[in-house]
């Protein structure tokens, strides 16, 4: 309710409702160089993008986010592609959905207008941030990495070993960031524009059950291992406290899914349990 009543705030004051709408998709850690394939997949970008009123106003970000946020790899290839995007397509209202650190990469670009002199006008053309189980506060698990802990190799995709975003998200790393660098987390400035976090509760991996086959069913067991890490509130990678971190939550993963399923950090950027029908409806 409260995102709906902003989202009426900021129609009332627009001269034209939103303007000509894009929708651009930020990939969270990983070196991606095609991540419509490779992370959100096909089906859940077609899905959103029917919310546009021009179909062709997306973008898919690929960029090496296993560097740290502000590295020229990471938020300078994000403000690259973004610039493009806007300025081939003449996008005046940009919604952005994001997963996992690559929330942490647009929360630096949002937070840091003077570093780059790109940044404001993205700012400016930003409607809001759809973040997807963001890890603004960071991970146990980046901890447990940098400390020599070896997980299964199913969950490679998750986060890598020991590269520099992984090293970032360290709990401790993190609170510095969020105490000095970044906007929108508790006794920090306000972001410029809204971080709207889906927050995922918990994983479910019953060989019987359906669900636990969304996204592919070895990720979601191996976010059932990493679970041992985190709290009861988690989802494989985050805990809920990560997620909630910064901006506002939008909601709480079974207060809005079909049937009241659970997001696991898998399933939440993927086609599964109508998450892609629910942030069609929100462009």
């Amino acid at each position: 309710m409260f995102k709906f009543l902003a989202g009426l705030v900021l129609a009332a004051t627009s001269c034209c409702a939103w303007g000509n709408t894009g929708v651009a998709f930020v990939h969270g850690t990983g070196h991606q160089t095609n991540a419509t394939a490779d992370y959100w997949g096909s089906g859940f970008i077609n899905s959103v993008r029917q919310g546009l009123p021009n179909q062709a106003n997306y973008t898919v970000i690929n960029c090496d986010f296993q560097q740290y946020m502000w590295d020229s790899r990471a938020a300078g290839c994000l403000a690259t592609q973004l610039t493009r995007f806007i300025q081939s397509r003449n996008i005046t209202d940009l919604v952005v959905i994001t997963h996992s650190n690559g929330g942490n990469v647009m929360r630096w670009i949002m937070s840091n207008p003077t570093y780059d002199a790109r940044y404001p006008n993205i700012i400016n053309k930003i409607r809001w941030v759809n973040a997807l189980a963001p890890s603004s506060k960071g991970t146990p698990l980046a901890d447990a990495v940098m400390a020599g802990t070896v997980f299964e190799s199913s969950l490679g995709w998750l986060m890598g070993y020991k590269n520099d975003a992984v090293r970032m998200q360290q709990q401790s790393w993190m609170a510095q960031y969020n105490a000095n660098n970044l906007y929108g987390t508790s006794g920090r400035p306000a972001l410029p524009k809204g971080f709207w976090a889906v927050v995922g509760q918990d994983v479910r991996v019953a060989v019987w059950s359906g669900n636990a086959y969304c996204g592919g069913y070895h990720l979601n067991l191996g976010l059932e291992i990493t679970k041992a890490w985190l709290n009861t509130c988690s989802d494989g990678f985050l805990n809920c406290t990560s997620q909630a971190g910064a901006g506002n939550v939008w909601f709480y993963d079974k207060q809005r899914t079909s049937n009241g399923y659970y997001l696991n950090h898998n399933q939440s950027r993927k086609q599964c349990f109508n998450l892609d029908v629910i942030l069609r409806n929100d462009v």
